[in-house]
Formats: C-alpha cells, sequence, structure tokens
C-alpha cells in the first residue's frame, strides 16, 4: 500500500542512484546481490542482538532493492534479474524471521505461522503475475494490497526493535499477511475472471 500510494516521494532519490551506479559501470543484478548480502547481515546481526544495527541494514538492503530495480528498467531488463530480486527479496526477510526466531525459541510457533502466511501471499502475488495479461513498468504485475515491501519491512522493524513485545508484532504481522491474502484472491478474481 505504501510502495503504491508513496512511490514518488522517493523515486527521485532512487532514480539518482541508479544513475550514479549505472555510471559507475555497475549491472543490476550486480546490485541485487549486494542488497541480498547486506540483507543476509541484517539477519546475522539481529541473531546475535545488534539489533539497531540489523535494522539499519535492513533498510539499506531495502533500498538498494528499488535502486537495482531503477537500474534494470533504464538499461535491458533481464527475466534472470528478476527471479534472482524476488527470490533474494524473500530470502532477506524469511532471514530476519528465522534470526528472531533462533534468538527467541519462544516464539517459533507464531514465526512458522508469520512464515506460512507470507509463503501463501507470496505464491498468489507471483502466481497472478504470471497468469495475468495486465502491464505494468515492472517485468510482470504486481498485485497492489495492504502488506507491500515497505509495511513489511516496519512490521519487520517493530519486531527488531521491540523484542519484548516480538510475539505481538509477530502476530500482528501474520494478521496483516491474512487480509493480504485474502486482498489478492479477490483482485485476482476480478481482474482473470473477465
Amino acid at each position: 500500500m505504501i510502495d503504491t500510494k508513496a512511490k514518488h516521494i522517493v523515486q527521485p532519490l532512487v532514480e539518482k542512484s541508479a544513475d550514479t551506479a549505472l555510471r559507475a559501470g555497475m549491472h543490476a543484478n550486480q546490485v541485487t546481490v549486494i542488497g541480498f548480502l547486506i540483507g543476509l547481515a541484517a539477519a546475522l546481526s539481529v541473531y546475535f542482538g545488534y539489533y539497531w544495527t540489523g535494522l539499519l541494514l535492513l533498510w539499506v538492503s531495502g533500498f538498494i532493492d528499488t535502486v537495482d530495480g531503477a537500474m534494470a528498467r533504464k538499461t535491458t531488463p533481464s527475466k534472470f534479474g528478476t527471479v534472482l530480486d524476488v527470490s533474494f527479496d524473500r530470502l532477506v526477510e524469511i532471514g530476519i524471521i528465522l534470526a528472531l526466531a533462533f534468538r527467541f525459541p519462544d516464539t517459533m510457533w507464531a514465526m512458522l505461522l508469520l512464515t506460512a502466511s507470507i509463503l501463501y501471499t507470496v505464491t498468489i502475488f507471483l502466481t497472478v503475475g504470471a497468469v495475468s495479461d495486465e502491464n505494468t513498468e515492472k517485468s510482470f504485475y504486481y498485485q497492489p494490497a495492504l502488506a507491500e515491501r515497505t509495511e513489511g519491512f516496519l512490521l519487520l522493524s517493530l519486531m527488531i526493535i521491540f523484542v519484548d513485545y516480538l510475539l505481538f508484532f509477530t502476530l500482528l504481522f501474520l494478521f496483516v499477511e491474512i487480509i493480504t491474502a485474502m486482498q489478492r484472491l479477490y483482485h485476482a478474481k476480478q481482474i482473470l475472471d473477465k
């Protein structure tokens, strides 16, 4: 939701960063890998209890994730790049969830439910993207919904910052994912059953 509504606010910085990286001779897939490695460093930081470092690295990784897409659109996007981008995004998110789950094993059951809800929601998202005839500036159709990447990062951030309330924020994230899944299914029926 935030990604769709507020894109115009951060897009100038994203475009400028993409232009700088391209002038430096970097390719979008290289930037994707860098963002992924920073995201993994975020998960490790969280696991070892360096929460603020992990939080900062998570958001740097997320910003880089937007830059690589802008770079791809300014050059020749690769289908493999799309696969790297989308799959690495999920690994970073799951990395943070696993780091918290292993650090706080009493919340493991909620983390498993959250992971399952993310898996289901992403499955709907990717399937609709693959079968939809809708066109967007991205390499496949992106369904808008309550929880897009920024909402996920905000909820992960709350989980990282407020570990004393980890179970509450994990269940809140789970609830948001369930609403998102229902929205995406409803939206899929509208655009695919024409």
